[in-house]
């Protein structure tokens, strides 16, 4: 008899971004089974009998629990929303030495339950606390994704839309590089059926200001939330959906999540949001963007300034 494959999904972190991943998860049927793991026992439990309740009105099936570290040991995925949450006035990078402590004892009581599926990060700041797991873990790179610039891009495909009167589907544009201030806008491939944005707007005096404003927007997006409502979670949270639609119905879907470079676009050693394809492998492919020069120089600044981070916490993870 054939056995049927089970997708298992670990949730750690029931926090604002975790709990909102988890209920789109379960909304949509994704996963057969999802297991939440949090400090906040109490929360997980009401969490989890809410989600179970309200499970009967998804797409399909899952099977929702409370777990332990242990429940990694056959995960597909292992799915990583804890940490301190940024404050308003502060930047994703200020998180950095408290986060990388908490991830360094996380991952390893993960790796302790013999885990060896992927991770997926989203704790901030993303790219270098996807690092920190791929080295405190030993598993290969393409194990281990960082939600990257995925939000971003969505941010940025969303304004452009709204600029154009089109649907977001129909924008083909991406921001690369840290997810964070210094990350970039690829102007010179954004396009709508071939035609370049970029080109459009400059060549209208009337809109040729947005240019920058759409970047801003997109920037400093978080900031605007986090001074609005206190976090940001709903935009990350359908974002790590679609990461994990792409690993466990192997979708080989092309997406700008932060990945490990090893040559590519002239860098090595660090993690950072690049257009990658993505599976039931995980990371496997990472595809160059043509940039131009301007782009080229914001994105070795944006890598100089991730392996400047990468390089302080060196001594907490060794």
């Amino acid at each position: 008899m054939k056995q049927v494959k089970n997708n298992k999904v670990v949730l750690i972190g029931d926090g604002a971004v975790g709990s909102s991943y988890a209920f789109a998860l379960v909304a949509q049927g994704v996963a057969d089974e999802l297991v939440i793991i949090d400090l906040d026992e109490e929360k997980v439990k009401g969490d989890v009998m809410d989600l179970n309740h309200g499970a009967p009105y998804g797409d399909s099936p899952v099977k929702i629990k409370a777990g332990t570290y242990n429940e990694c040991t056959n995960a597909d995925l292992v799915v990583i929303t804890a940490g301190a949450a940024q404050k308003p006035g502060e930047t994703r990078l200020d998180l950095i030495e408290k986060n990388t402590k908490i991830f360094k004892g996380i991952v390893s009581e993960v790796m302790k339950s013999g885990f060896d599926g992927i991770f997926l990060i989203a704790t901030n700041p993303v790219d270098v606390l996807t690092y920190v797991t791929y080295k405190v873990s030993g598993l290969p790179k393409e194990k281990v994704i960082g939600s990257g610039t995925i939000l971003d891009t969505a941010r940025f495909k969303y304004e452009l839309a709204e600029e154009f009167s089109v649907s977001s589907g129909s924008v083909h544009g991406q921001i690369i590089g840290e997810h964070g201030d210094s990350e970039l806008a690829v102007w010179s491939q954004a396009n709508i059926a071939g035609q370049s944005l970029y080109q459009l707007l400059k060549d209208d005096p009337e809109k040729q200001h947005r240019v920058e404003e759409i970047f801003t927007n997109t920037r400093d997006a978080a900031y605007d939330i986090i001074q609005a409502k206190g976090a940001t979670y709903y935009g990350i949270a359908m974002g790590l959906l679609h990461i994990t639609k792409a690993i466990l119905n192997n979708q080989n879907v092309v997406l700008t999540v932060s990945s490990y470079l090893e040559g590519e676009y002239n860098q090595e050693e660090v993690y950072i949001g690049v257009p990658t394809q993505v599976n039931k492998e995980g990371a496997v492919k990472v595809f160059e963007m043509p940039l131009d020069s301007h782009e080229r120089k914001l994105f070795e600044k944006s890598a100089t300034i991730l392996k400047e981070m990468q390089n302080k916490i060196t001594h907490i993870i060794a």
